[in-house]
């Protein structure tokens, strides 16, 4: 009996669904939860006086589009890849079937440059999400491809207006050109910071909201590098959601830690009189900026947050930790002589981390050990020990695991799909193995997973 290798597999299914995507999205057009998305090239001016050449967008025209869909619900998204490279689309925070996650190799092939995939998935959850590439990250990311996906509650929590925030740097020179997208230096270190800091693709805009209404802020950092502090002046506002998943009680809209890759959900009530703005301010190591207003306009409707419905918990199963196996991960630097491996994909041409004493190669066909065999339904402590001195946000893909504890500070029950890894820091985190594929498991500084931090977990049916 004859075995596909696992590239031949891949293959096979992106054909398939290729060839069955026209009219099965056709037939489908007229369902909110259908969407279309050009991997685009374009100029824009980002900013003022200036457009910047060489961007990249989910669009032919502009910033990447809000997708929505409904919690539950079968969504579908056909992606056409108009670059002159290979890419593909990674669905962030999603607890999806495997086969939808969007990692070259590890779930599908690589979409060719003038081909199409058509992506199709139910999410379990709802909440603020994000989607970007996951080959040719760094220079991808960094360019523009980074969009926000919304998966809406059935029941409506009773807000005024929904505004998704998309909270992005750009590397780019006074004339407003890209410069060098990373330096070697940095990427050995904490990551290379962004010069202009964009909130939709626009620095410290303003937005027009109406006066005493509630409103619902979705801050999604989708930043290549930026770990930050983020708050809410001049207006009553409360987390009520970290990384799409609601808080128990919420807590005020001060202090939020947010690194690459994580989202808050914030409950503003605008202020009444139209002189009174609201500031969302982004604290840095050594520095303060505003990126971003809430402006009150017209007569004051006079809501309150207490007429919100709570938001309802997602279903994320709960850890057994009478019964839990504890796997170990170490995030450290890159043993000697390993280097990366050339790829469709892309390589920074360095190897620096390392995951358990091994370097991710790079997005190759493989084959590869996975870091971890779990098995369906089991519960496990990933016990995550940082040995470098820099912070690594920690993402898993297609499982949601619960914060336990820290050698280092005291954490929030709270379930998430990425934690940041403080220096020297180790910490605990507990997850049911509730959904079988090999799933990618990396730090969320894309220098540093494209320079070997990353491998990927293996949930056995």
């Amino acid at each position: 009996m004859s075995h596909l290798t696992r590239r031949e597999l891949l293959l096979g299914s992106s054909a398939t669904l290729v060839a069955a995507s026209a009219g099965a999205f056709a037939a489908g057009s007229a369902s909110a939860n259908a969407h279309s998305l050009t991997l685009s090239h374009l100029d824009y001016g980002i900013l003022p006086g200036t457009v910047t050449r060489c961007m990249l967008s989910f669009a032919p025209d502009g910033p990447p589009p809000v997708l929505r869909v409904k919690q539950g619900e079968m969504a579908a998204i056909v992606v056409t890849n108009a670059l002159d490279e290979a890419s593909v689309v990674h669905w962030h925070g999603l607890r999806i079937a495997n086969g939808m996650d969007g990692v070259p190799y590890l779930t599908q092939y690589p979409i060719g440059a003038g081909e199409k995939f058509r992506y199709a998935f139910t999410p379990p959850d709802a909440g603020t999400f994000w989607y970007h590439p996951h080959c040719n990250t760094l220079e991808q990311m960094a360019r523009g491809l980074t969009g926000v996906l919304i998966v809406e509650e059935p029941t409506d929590p009773g807000f005024d207006s929904d505004l998704p925030l998309n909270i992005r740097d750009f590397r780019l020179g006074g004339d407003g050109q890209f410069i060098s997208l990373f330096k070697a230096r940095s990427a050995a270190r904490g990551g290379t910071l962004g010069t202009v800091s964009t909130v939709n693709w626009k620095p410290a805009p303003d937005f027009d909201l109406q006066a005493g209404s509630l409103v619902r802020l979705r801050l999604a950092v989708t930043d290549v590098t930026r770990v930050g502090s983020y708050e809410i002046e001049g207006g009553e506002a409360m987390v009520i959601a970290i990384d799409a998943n609601p808080l128990p009680v919420p807590v005020p809209a001060r202090g939020i830690e947010l690194s690459p890759g994580q989202r808050a959900d914030i409950a503003l009530r605008v202020p009444d009189r139209e002189e009174d703005a609201v500031r969302l301010v982004l604290k840095r190591k050594f520095d303060q900026k505003v990126i971003a207003r809430f402006l009150p306009r017209g007569a004051s409707v006079k809501r309150s947050l207490n007429e919100l419905v709570p938001l309802q918990p997602n279903p994320v199963p709960r850890p057994d930790l009478n019964n839990a196996e504890v796997l170990d991960f170490i995030f450290g630097w890159s043993p000697e002589g390993d280097a990366p491996q050339a790829s469709i994909c892309g390589t920074l041409g360095y190897t620096f981390w390392s995951i358990n004493r091994k370097a991710w190669p790079g997005d190759v066909p493989g084959p590869f050990d996975p870091l971890a065999v779990l098995k369906t339904g089991k519960t496990y402590v990933l016990r995550l020990r940082n040995e470098t001195p820099n912070d690594h946000p920690i993402h898993l893909h297609g499982v949601s695991f619960h914060l336990l504890r820290s050698n280092k500070r005291k954490l929030a029950p709270h379930v998430t799909d990425t934690a940041l890894l403080r220096s020297q820091e180790t910490m605990e985190v507990a997850l049911v193995a509730d959904n079988p594929g090999d799933w990618a498991f990396h730090c969320h500084v894309i220098e540093h997973q494209k320079t070997g931090l990353a491998g990927f977990l293996r949930i056995e049916a």
